[in-house]
């Protein structure tokens, strides 16, 4: 604990312990409850294969295998699965048949390099990191040459499919989150060690953005995806370091202990209060007083992608 705001904000108040829902990943990511089936489903990138854990039966199955490596999951404002697949080098959606729908794998006529993690707005953009991670070497996807020359975050447009790029100038750029008000986009650097803030206009374009917090001299701290909860504090997975909690002013308030490095969180539950937290092997949660954001709702129109 670093603050006090951590105490009184309920930060501590829940489970004394992590509880370990299974062990026996190469690599975990993309933690993602999903209400409808009552499961969180995630991610075992150098397996090739995404798992599934119920909640009401503690069963840890495969959700499918042959993911094209998959890294970080969301949900569209429809209930559909949106996958970032590393290894085939694009973003799909599942749709609720079982089919899978290439939702971008270009951007000007190049291949992306491995699209990382998704954020879907309620006008149905859908923003993503493209990093270098899936291309660096056949571990988590397959060793290639990029062809765009930089890691960014695009913008899928809700009407025409188009991918425009929405911020550049990264590292490589991992996590990304909207606020829940839909104002602000949060994107963190794991090589720059720092969350970046962008200002989201009403078309879907991006501010040029600003520095949220860094990782400084908490020299394990290496951001990976980010969360926010329901009191407007960001809760970011910080590899060796843990998981940070940081103040709507950028403060670091406060960390929870995690034995193995930690590559992404999500909140689920029936109250939303169960964070489930992937780190290397394995796949923990733990039931806190705090309160995580939804990420869907309501489509602003029943056209969006």
């Amino acid at each position: 604990m670093f603050d006090d705001r951590f105490r009184t904000g309920r930060c501590m108040n829940g489970d004394a312990g992590l509880e370990v829902l299974y062990t026996g990943c190469r690599w975990a990511e993309g933690p993602l409850y999903v209400p409808a089936w009552r499961q969180v489903i995630w991610s075992d990138i150098p397996n090739d294969r995404m798992l599934r854990w119920d909640e009401e039966t503690g069963a840890v199955g495969v959700f499918r295998r042959s993911a094209g490596y998959t890294n970080g999951n969301t949900l569209d404002r429809r209930g559909r699965l949106i996958s970032c697949e590393q290894g085939n080098r694009r973003v799909t959606r599942t749709e609720h048949d079982g089919t899978v729908t290439v939702l971008a794998d270009r951007w000007q006529g190049k291949l992306l390099n491995s699209p990382n993690d998704a954020a879907v707005r309620s006008d149905g953009s859908v923003y993503f990191s493209d990093p270098d991670f899936g291309i660096t070497s056949d571990y988590e996807g397959h060793r290639a040459a990029g062809e765009i020359g930089s890691n960014n975050v695009y913008r899928i447009d809700p009407a025409t499919g188009d991918v425009h790029l929405a911020a550049d100038g990264f590292g490589a750029p991992n996590g990304l989150v909207l606020s829940h008000d839909e104002r602000q986009l949060y994107v963190s650097d794991t090589r720059a060690g720092f969350i970046r803030c962008f200002d989201v206009r009403q078309d879907g374009t991006l501010s040029d953005g600003t520095v949220f917090a860094e990782a400084g001299a908490r020299e394990a701290a290496r951001f990976d995806n980010l969360r926010f909860d329901d009191e407007g504090r960001l809760w970011a997975a910080a590899m060796d370091d843990g998981v940070h909690c940081y103040d709507p002013d950028g403060t670091l308030i406060g960390r929870l202990a995690v034995p193995e490095k930690v590559s992404n969180i999500a909140w689920g539950g029936a109250k939303r209060n169960r964070l489930f937290i992937t780190a290397e092997t394995s796949l923990y949660s733990l039931v806190m007083g705090v309160t995580g954001t939804h990420l869907t709702g309501t489509p602003s129109s029943p056209s969006g992608v």
